[in-house]
């Protein structure tokens, strides 16, 4: 059983996404007390290979209110966790293709937190209005099939 703490909308509007691998994140104390409490944002957040390790940056946990002075840098760079042959093939994609590591959504599963990442692609800007356009014809013939005049 899995509880969604956040989604990333913004990466399916600006992103082609190829396929996606879920991982395990570092954190420390407080930070799963915050996520937990859904104080985390990872719209603007993006993984990246450093070595043989995965890093997510950008990735905004808020501090934990009852925290003292242990509390956490809200935007640390957090270690992802995944197998080596993961980490292998992540990077060769990412190094040779031109593809971006995008976090899709967090949530906790089993009592730890998971992070959902995409291997994604940047739209241009004739495809989001191409998404936007299908979206919209999608709706009018929702909105057609349900109310028939």
């Amino acid at each position: 059983m899995s509880r969604i703490i956040s989604h990333n909308r913004k990466a399916f509007h600006d992103y082609l996404i190829s396929e996606t691998i879920e991982a395990g994140l570092v954190l420390s104390g407080t930070e799963i007390k915050s996520i937990r409490a859904g104080k985390v944002n990872i719209r603007d957040a993006y993984a990246r290979p450093d070595g043989k390790e995965m890093w997510l940056l950008n990735a905004h946990v808020a501090q934990y209110d009852k925290g003292n002075r242990y509390n956490h840098d809200p935007m640390r760079p957090r270690k992802l966790l995944l197998h080596k042959r993961q980490i292998r093939q992540l990077t060769s994609k990412v190094m040779e293709k031109g593809l971006t590591l995008v976090p899709l959504k967090l949530y906790i599963k089993d009592g730890v937190a998971k992070i959902e990442l995409g291997l994604a692609k940047g739209k241009k800007l004739y495809d989001k209005r191409q998404s936007i356009s299908k979206r919209d014809s999608d709706r009018d013939l929702a909105r057609s099939l349900k109310n028939p005049r």
